[in-house]
Order: C-alpha cells, then structure tokens, then sequence
C-alpha cells in the first residue's frame, strides 16, 4: 500500500526531479522498510529457568512474574525481566501493557511486601543471571545456550 501511493505521487508529477528527488525516494523506502524491523525481530521468545527450578510449567510462567507463584516446589523463584525484551513479553505472556504491570506491581510492593523483578538490559546479561541464580527464570530472544532450562517457546 505505501509502495503504491509513492508510485503514484511519482506519477503524477511526472518522476523525481534529479538528484535530490532520487534521495528522497532511498529515504522512503529506507523508512518503510524500518517499521518493518521490530516485528521481525519479534518472532521467538524463550523462557529459561536455572536447572535448580523444577516443576516450572508454561502456564506457570504468567504467575511468576505477576508474583503469584513464588516456589517451585522448595525452591524461592526470582523472576527478572529482560529491557530489550519486555513489551513483547508483556503482551505475549503476560497479556499486559507495560504501565499497567508496572501498577501492578506497585500494588503488589504494598499489599504483600514484594519487590518487582530485576531489568537486565539484553539477553547476554538476563543468561549470565539465570545461569548463576538458583532460582532464577528469565526471558530471552534468541535460543539460549547450554546451562539453562528452557521453559518455554512462544
């Protein structure tokens, strides 16, 4: 649809004056090709969890990290969230907004004295953490390395 309308604008004035015009066309489809990107990049996300976690089961996951399941078995969860990751596992997952989960927790904070889940900032450090954390369950984009638990895929 945007190709078509560039098109037709091209047209009707009768092509792209020179060499100025010529960029301006690279940039619109430069751009549009940009909006195009984070969906794409959005196409897995793995739940991992320390081999210490067992018992974890997919429709777990969405407890954990609104704090509502805090063991799994004898073992203290400590969920941690992922910047680089988080609204698209907000809305995957979780099936939150950012800013109602953040309320959420905030509520949590002083109704039962929890603390909301840690922010890494990518993937490397959120596998660094669940890999040295007993109890550890995280979220990632790309398919974790060995020495992790994969929870799940979605």
């Amino acid at each position: 649809m945007f190709g078509y309308s560039v098109s037709t604008a091209v047209a009707r004035r009768g092509g792209w004056p020179g060499r100025a015009g010529r960029w301006m066309a690279v940039r619109i489809f430069v751009a549009a090709g940009l909006y195009a990107v984070p969906y794409a990049a959005l196409a897995d996300l793995f739940v991992i969890a320390n081999p210490s976690v067992t018992g974890l089961s997919t429709a777990d996951v969405r407890d954990v990290y609104l704090g509502e399941k805090r063991f799994a078995g004898s073992t203290p969860l400590k969920p941690v969230d992922n910047a680089a990751q988080q609204s698209h596992f907000l809305s995957t997952v979780v099936k939150m907004e950012g800013d109602k989960y953040n309320s959420w927790w905030i509520k949590k904070a002083f109704r039962d004295g929890l603390v909301q889940p840690d922010v890494k900032s990518a993937d490397v450090e959120v596998i660094e953490y669940v890999k040295a954390t007993p109890g550890a369950v995280g979220y990632v984009g790309a398919a974790p390395p060995a020495g992790v638990t994969v929870v799940g895929k979605y």
